[in-house]
Order: C-alpha cells, then sequence, then structure tokens
C-alpha cells in the first residue's frame, strides 16, 4: 500500500504579477522521497519551493499537507542574525511555539544541531563571520534542529567551493536517511551531477508546467527520458 503523501498538488496555479510562474501543476510527494526539482532559470523551480512551503498562495488549485507536517527551508543565501552560530539557531527554536521549547532547552537542541552539522567548534562565533559553505551549514543546523518531516532546499550547493559542496551534499544526503525516520527533501539544483547521486525523483520544469516527472533512474537514461518527455531529452543533453 501506498503511503498518504506529506504533500500534494492538485492543478495548482500561481501568478507573480502579470507572469504565471506555475500552471497546473499536479505533484504528490511520498514520505522519504528525494525530489529535484530542475530547469532553466525561471522554469519555476523556486516558486514551486515556496508554494509548497506556503509562502506563495495559488489563484488556482489546492496545495494539501498532513496535518501534523513539519516543514523547513533554506534559501541559497542564508539570512543569518548579526548574532552567534549558536544564537542563530536557538532564537529561531525559541521562537516557534510549535516546539514549545524554553530558551535553556531551545539552546541544548541548537547546540546539538550544531554538533550535528559539524560547527561545534564555532558555535561562540558570530553567524555572518563564517565562510560560505560554514553559512550554508549553520543554516541546515537551524532547520534541522526544528525536526522537520520535509526539508525544502533552493539551490543549496550554487555559491559554494566543491569543498563546501561536497559537505552540503553529505549532510543532505545523512538527514534524508535519518535515524529514526526519512527526512523528505525537495530541493531545486542546476547541478545534475549531484541530482543524479542524491535524488530518488526527478521532475522538470519549463516555463511553471511539469514536463517530466520520473525516477531518477529513468531521467538519466537517454532513451527512456526522450520517449517520455522531449523537451526533458533536450535540456539534460544542453546540460551534458
Amino acid at each position: 500500500m501506498t503511503a498518504p503523501s506529506v504533500v500534494q498538488l492538485r492543478d495548482v496555479s500561481v501568478r507573480l504579477g502579470p507572469v504565471w510562474a506555475l500552471t497546473g501543476v499536479d505533484l504528490a510527494v511520498q514520505p522519504g522521497d528525494r525530489v529535484a526539482l530542475v530547469g532553466s532559470n525561471g522554469s519555476g523551480k523556486s516558486t514551486l519551493l515556496r508554494t509548497v512551503h506556503g509562502l506563495l498562495q495559488p489563484v488556482q488549485g489546492t496545495v494539501l499537507r498532513h496535518p501534523v507536517l513539519r516543514q523547513a527551508m533554506l534559501f541559497q543565501r542564508p539570512h543569518l542574525l548579526r548574532l552567534s552560530a549558536l544564537a542563530n539557531v536557538a532564537l529561531g527554536l525559541w521562537l516557534d511555539r510549535g516546539q514549545g521549547l524554553s530558551w535553556a532547552q531551545s539552546k541544548t537542541r541548537a547546540a546539538e544541531a550544531l554538533q550535528r552539522v559539524g560547527l561545534s567548534a564555532v558555535a561562540r562565533q558570530g553567524g555572518r563571520q563564517l565562510s560560505g559553505g560554514q553559512q550554508q551549514r549553520l543554516a541546515m543546523a537551524r532547520a534541522w534542529g526544528r525536526r522537520p518531516d520535509v526539508l525544502l532546499l533552493d539551490e543549496p550547493t550554487a555559491s559554494l567551493d566543491p569543498h563546501a559542496k561536497r559537505e552540503v551534499e553529505a549532510l543532505m544526503a545523512a538527514f534524508a536517511a535519518g535515524q529514526d525516520r526519512p527526512l523528505t527533501l525537495i530541493w531545486a539544483s542546476h547541478n545534475l551531477g549531484q541530482v543524479k547521486r542524491l535524488a530518488t525523483r526527478v521532475i522538470y520544469l519549463e516555463a511553471g508546467r511539469v514536463m517530466a516527472d520520473l525516477p531518477v533512474a529513468d531521467f538519466f537514461n537517454p532513451a527512456e527520458l526522450a520517449l517520455h518527455s522531449p523537451a526533458a531529452h533536450a535540456f539534460v543533453q544542453g546540460e551534458l
């Protein structure tokens, strides 16, 4: 039996000013899915992530979420406060009423989250003083500390050097594996190598429409992809 979807979009369309950023999107994400969103700039990847997270509301269609679903989202450039790395994580936990944590409990969980991403040594340093890779890992600690069911990431390694990219990819894989339950990942990426390494499923968007939604093995099988979606096949060939 298929597990209930954690998030489901039914015929969702989103308009940003005069532009239809998404049109007629149907999407069902199952627990433990690792879904990569690919497509050229302006294809709708970021809009889809924000719609799933609830930051954007559709003008048509329905977004359904599991009633006790917890989500967290990372943006391409982390938004950090002028506080220590520890406080950047703890403050978000303390202010989240759904967590129900005291300040002391928030700091304890923040310390656990920093340890989880390998940043315990810089806990007292200012978050904005860290390197780009460390800042992205700090943002991941902030998200992981909320113990989400679904983690949304918008181009999480786009501006990082190769070493930092490997560190963030390793964390994404570890979060997805989970220690007690699978964490569902949905992320936008221009890096097809990363998609091939981490995803179980790939969604190709073009002008706000889903043109392909395939298991990763089928998406990277040229004959299979050409059969299902000539547009997605042309995109992949152009990126190789």
